[in-house]
């Protein structure tokens, strides 16, 4: 295995995060605009980064939360990731104290918008 680029780890991880139907529809809309970046994404990033040592996937879970919810705006990546969270045994109550644990960090209205994010994430959408 290439541990910088392995397409067939990066399906196995995204199998593990997301809904095939997720999966799917993002593919679609990346590969659609940028030809061939979907499949960059997965061996690259899950496939790659993903695969390293160190971090569990509830922590890179809490990174991705962390981070989405720090930029703003990005609100169907950070529901997505909300749900990825959810999926891998993450319960909605971590989730939320995650985002309010942030509000010293980011501000009220970034954890507020976060929080909100979650109240849209379906609690049944998000299991195996």
């Amino acid at each position: 295995m290439d541990r910088q680029y392995d397409q067939e780890a990066g399906l196995d991880t995204l199998a593990a995060l997301q809904e095939p139907e997720t999966t799917q529809g993002w593919r679609t809309t990346v590969d659609a605009t940028a030809p061939g970046f979907d499949e960059w994404i997965v061996g690259a990033v899950f496939g790659g980064t993903y695969q390293r040592p160190g971090l569990s996937p509830r922590d890179r879970q809490l990174l991705n939360l962390g981070a989405l919810a720090a930029l703003g705006g990005v609100d169907p990546q950070l529901q997505g990731q909300i749900a990825s969270s959810i999926r891998i045994g993450m319960s909605r109550e971590e989730v939320a104290e995650a985002f309010v644990h942030l509000v010293a960090y980011v501000g009220l209205p970034r954890t507020m918008a976060a929080l909100r994010a979650l109240d849209t994430v379906s609690p049944n959408s998000a299991t195996a």
